[in-house]
């Protein structure tokens, strides 16, 4: 069965979603790949505010491609989200974040903090980056433009099709 979920990403709704299940994700929803999670950490380490507020947010980890004329956004295929694994613990923990969407496993440190805090970690369809962008009905550009694709952007998302690939209890669709 499909699971229609509007974000923001309550610790409701997460403790419902099990691992295989199906979701249709709208609203807003925020992007980050390497080189901005490592800004977000260091302006934690540094004691200042992050440049979006994570608490109760999902982070896709993207680079979108530029935009082709008349589209919103070019090709937006998840990333290999194994690269975020160092920094998730500490933003599930210290800044709120509930959801998380790539593709590939995680480690045991970020399986653990999204069973303690109650986060969840959602795969896309891998190779489908002109599909997926289909979904993706705004996206501007919110902090860290000297990084490119790899800036932080907010995208406002419909029916974004996705798997809860690990749910907040630690069951992993990668260990099945």
């Amino acid at each position: 069965m499909m699971k229609k979920i509007f974000l923001p990403l309550s610790a409701e709704t997460v403790k419902d979603l099990h691992a295989g299940d199906t979701v249709l994700l709208s609203g807003v929803i925020w992007t980050g790949r390497d080189a901005a999670h490592l800004r977000f950490v260091e302006l934690l380490d540094s004691g200042k505010d992050l440049p979006v507020d994570l608490k109760d947010q999902v982070i896709y980890f993207v680079g979108p491609c530029p935009a082709p004329p008349g589209k919103v956004i070019g090709s937006a295929g998840p990333t290999t989200s194994g690269r975020m694994d160092r920094y998730s613990p500490r933003l599930i923990a210290q800044c709120g974040l509930r959801g998380m969407i790539g593709k590939g496993n995680r480690s045991a440190e970020v399986v653990s903090a999204m069973k303690q805090y109650g986060a969840v970690y959602f795969a896309a369809t891998g190779g489908a980056g002109a599909l997926i962008a289909r979904c993706i009905k705004s996206c501007e550009v919110v902090a860290f433009p000297d990084l490119g694709p790899e800036a932080v952007h907010r995208l406002v998302v419909e029916d974004f099709p996705l798997i809860v690939a690990i749910d907040a209890d630690g069951n992993s669709l990668y260990r099945k």
